[in-house]
């Protein structure tokens, strides 16, 4: 097999902020050499990647029929290479192949680095090469902070990698391995190169953030918390944000750095999954509905405007009508800004697999919808509040699909597009919203 000297890469990316951190580091790795170039079209692409997860059953049938439309690339030009990475890629592997055996790379989370390594390899051979084991670390050593043109204000940070909780739903464990959290020097120095290159707004990254802890020989352990102090010292960075954080380690050390860090965001995305005890312990989370609530009300107590956002499974093995009404009294009982919602899917080789999955498929979607129109209004309820309301507002980036609007967030994660260029980025201005929608942004003008 034989590609062109200048190989123009495709990088397509479904999942969490851990994937699209992933691929913000392979096109950081890929743009060190002059020997590839991004491209924004598969069409114009020598190599296809697709960086995906596996949460759900649906990502899974959505990474097949994706790779069915660039089979048909590839049946147009046998020179391509289609290189499939991500949670789904470790968890499946040789599946994957099996079913597509036009694909010509398999990686995981743990070897995104070694992508351009494989990619050579693959151009002398026409077998699949599946890598995805390794120290999910030494990615990190393949990257360096560095922009194009375009100004960033915020950048993702990963502290922790992996998961040790293993929820009875989750496939994640098994995909991204044990906790295992970055030297908290490492995250110093790659948090001062960002703001040195204009990022004031760094947002932590890890699949459970609250467990971070390092220690290394005699040096003095650093925690969650401590790590938060650290970074809060750090006087380019002006806003701290960090996702996903789990109850049973929402220490009192983390509500407490609220007192003390103005750094931290009044937004807090906490997911406690349903609001039936029962469902809770048989999804092996580890806390009750009451523990989660206490946590609330103390963030509440040190920041009264706080944010909170969920995540709710509807239809876990089990669930009555009498725990999925719990649910919905509990998202009114804790006032939810927003959250997101699924269905929940077996993931083979989960404890849950193991469960009778006995809520029908008709129920689960109808139970989804009610939940859905509830949070959808809580949400709603709260943008109508805003409505004609002055508020300062952080420009954070140029709208995707307008290059003369930009969005900007309140300390409180409230969304506003307003009208602007690229020279009001990184900039607080005062202002005025002017309409509300369901399913997007708030609307505003800029008031002098």
């Amino acid at each position: 097999m034989t590609i062109k000297k200048t190989k123009k890469i495709y990088i397509k990316t479904w999942g969490c902020q851990m994937n699209q951190h992933d691929s913000d580091i392979l096109i950081n790795i890929f743009n060190k050499t002059k020997k590839y170039k991004i491209v924004k079209t598969p069409e114009n692409s020598n190599i296809l990647i697709l960086n995906t997860c596996s949460i759900r059953e649906k990502a899974q049938e959505k990474l097949f029929h994706q790779l069915g439309r660039w089979k048909k690339l590839k049946d147009k030009n046998s020179n391509i290479i289609i290189a499939v990475g991500g949670c789904v890629a470790a968890q499946e592997g040789k599946k994957i192949y099996q079913r597509a055996n036009y694909i010509n790379i398999i990686f995981g989370p743990k070897t995104v680095h070694k992508l351009p390594e494989l990619i050579k390899k693959i151009s002398h051979s026409n077998i699949c090469i599946i890598d995805i084991d390794d120290s999910p670390l030494k990615k990190f050593n393949s990257f360096c902070p560095q922009f194009n043109s375009v100004k960033k204000v915020s950048s993702f940070v990963t502290i922790i990698e992996g998961c040790n909780k293993f929820c009875s739903f989750c496939i994640v464990p098994y995909t991204r391995g044990r906790e295992i959290s970055r030297p908290y020097v490492d995250i110093i120095r790659e948090i001062k190169e960002l703001s040195n290159l204009g990022v004031c707004e760094v947002i932590l990254l890890g699949q459970n953030v609250n467990s971070y802890y390092y220690k290394k020989n005699n040096q003095s352990p650093c925690s969650f918390s401590d790590l938060l102090h650290l970074i809060s010292d750090i006087p380019k960075i002006q806003r701290i944000r960090y996702i996903t954080s789990h109850p049973k380690d929402f220490s009192d050390d983390i509500i407490n750095a609220y007192k003390t860090i103005p750094k931290l965001m009044d937004a807090l995305h906490l997911p406690v999954q349903c609001g039936s005890n029962k469902i809770l312990k048989l999804m092996k989370r580890g806390y009750t509905t009451h523990e989660y609530e206490n946590i609330i009300k103390k963030i509440r107590k040190i920041r009264p405007n706080i944010s909170i956002s969920s995540d709710f499974i509807v239809g876990f093995p089990g669930e009555t009508k009498k725990d999925f009404n719990k649910t919905l009294d509990f998202i009114k009982k804790i006032d939810f800004d927003s959250s997101y919602s699924f269905i929940y899917s077996v993931r083979p080789g989960t404890r849950a697999a193991k469960l009778i999955d006995n809520v029908p498929l008709k129920e689960k979607k109808e139970n989804l919808l009610k939940l859905q129109k509830k949070l959808i209004n809580m949400l709603f309820n709260g943008a109508e509040e805003c409505l004609e309301q002055y508020n300062q507002y952080w420009l954070k980036k140029i709208h995707n699909k307008n290059n003369h609007k930009v969005l900007g967030r309140t300390k409180n994660n409230k969304i506003v597009c307003l009208h602007g260029t690229n020279e009001l980025i990184g900039h607080v201005v005062n202002v005025k919203i002017t309409n509300i929608n369901y399913h997007s942004f708030l609307r505003g003008e800029i008031i002098l």
